[in-house]
């Protein structure tokens, strides 16, 4: 999928667009770009959604926006008729002292935001907005109620606002389940799955490599099960176990997010 899309890191994503390969990023593009590219049927705007948080002592805090450049220019590759716009680097999130890694948004500055560059996006002659997000903070009330709210505003000029979870709910939960029947274990926030796909993306520059052999955390609990007071809490920012994470498992989830978001959005988008 990566040769068909041509996805580059995020790291190297700022260069020029390599030969051969559309320029689908609104940020690399001069306004006779943009425009030109609305008059060739390129009407749909993809705003994704990263954040910036703590991820472990062994990824570096702006992952999600990292990632999230990464994916939604190759979904933009994928659809073919779309414009990656750039990634918001702030989230519903808390910052904290402890592990000073997080700058976070409230749930109603994210929907003034969304609703804000969106409409900002409409004004530029896009037709079509997509809402999508790599962090859970906001999902999916906020991005649904955004999504609502402008699409019964604009309807009647034919221009529609939805919102894309597939990249993220259905994406994560079934890379989990397949963790689980590998006998890996998914986790959460900065696990397995994050490590691997920052691995994938960046390598080194992203991930701190000699933090991996010991990148376990807190584990997942059942529903209701309270931890263990008498086992003190590792409290590290990871949440499972991250240190069985492979640049090729990293591609699987990056591949499985490109191509979930790209059917679910030609779905939403139909006629």
């Amino acid at each position: 999928m990566l040769s068909t899309f041509a996805v580059v890191s995020a790291g190297h994503a700022q260069r020029a667009p390599a030969r051969g390969t559309p320029n689908v990023e609104f940020e690399m593009m001069t306004w006779p770009e943009v425009k030109q590219a609305l008059a060739d049927g390129k009407t749909t705007a993809l705003f994704y959604t990263g954040g910036t948080e703590q991820r472990g002592p062994q990824n570096v805090n702006g992952g999600h926006n990292l990632m999230g450049r990464a994916t939604v220019k190759g979904i933009a590759l994928g659809l073919g008729n779309a414009i990656a716009m750039p990634v918001l680097p702030y989230t519903p999130n808390n910052a904290s002292a402890t592990l000073p890694g997080t700058i976070g948004l409230t749930p109603e500055l994210l929907a003034a935001i969304l609703e804000r560059i969106s409409e900002q996006a409409i004004t530029t002659g896009f037709r079509n907005v997509v809402l999508m997000g790599d962090h859970g903070g906001g999902q999916p009330n906020v991005y649904v109620e955004v999504a609502k709210k402008l699409t019964d505003k604009y309807a009647a000029q034919g221009i529609r606002v939805v919102y894309c979870d597939d990249v993220y709910s259905k994406a994560n939960d079934d890379f989990s389940k397949w963790l689980d029947e590998q006998k890996l274990s998914g986790g959460g926030h900065a696990s397995i799955i994050d490590t691997s796909e920052m691995l994938y993306l960046g390598g080194a520059e992203w991930v701190r490599l000699k933090e991996l052999p010991n990148a376990e955390g807190d584990p997942i609990l059942p529903r209701g099960q309270r931890p263990d007071p008498s086992v003190p809490r590792k409290n590290n920012g990871i949440t499972g176990d991250a240190r069985k994470s492979t640049k090729a498992l990293g591609k699987k989830i990056f591949d499985l997010k490109v191509d979930y978001a790209v059917k679910q959005i030609r779905s939403l988008l139909a006629p």
